[in-house]
């Protein structure tokens, strides 16, 4: 399981860099996506180099729970979490949530701050 970590922690940091490139061209929901995409990753890296097997969730607070991560980290990842429905499917109303740049700015913050 630990030889999994490097491809893991190598596609999170690739999708970081994919967020800023998609902000850079105005995308901010794609942005948004790849960070919550990235902090995802990269848990999941850390999970799988503690020994731990691979989990199938989207659910950032509970693989940060899992690893007994910081409350700083823990927190970053309630943020982030909801990201991922939002950035996939419409709300409620039938619309699709719209992400500023200023909004998709502060995942990719918060996203760098959970892959250190």
């Amino acid at each position: 399981m630990k030889g999994d970590v490097e491809p893991w922690m190598r596609q999170a940091e690739a999708d970081l860099s994919a967020a800023e490139k998609n902000l850079a061209i105005a995308q901010a929901y794609v942005a948004s996506l790849l960070v919550q995409q990235a902090a995802e990753k990269a848990l999941k890296a850390v999970l799988l180099a503690k020994g731990n097997p691979l989990i199938k969730t989207h659910d950032l607070p509970f693989l940060a729970e899992r690893l007994q991560a910081p409350p700083a980290v823990f927190s970053l990842c309630k943020k982030l979490s909801p990201v991922y429905l939002e950035t996939r499917y419409p709300l409620p109303s039938g619309k699709w949530r719209v992400f500023t740049r200023a909004e998709a700015e502060q995942d990719v913050e918060m996203a760098k701050e959970v892959l250190a």
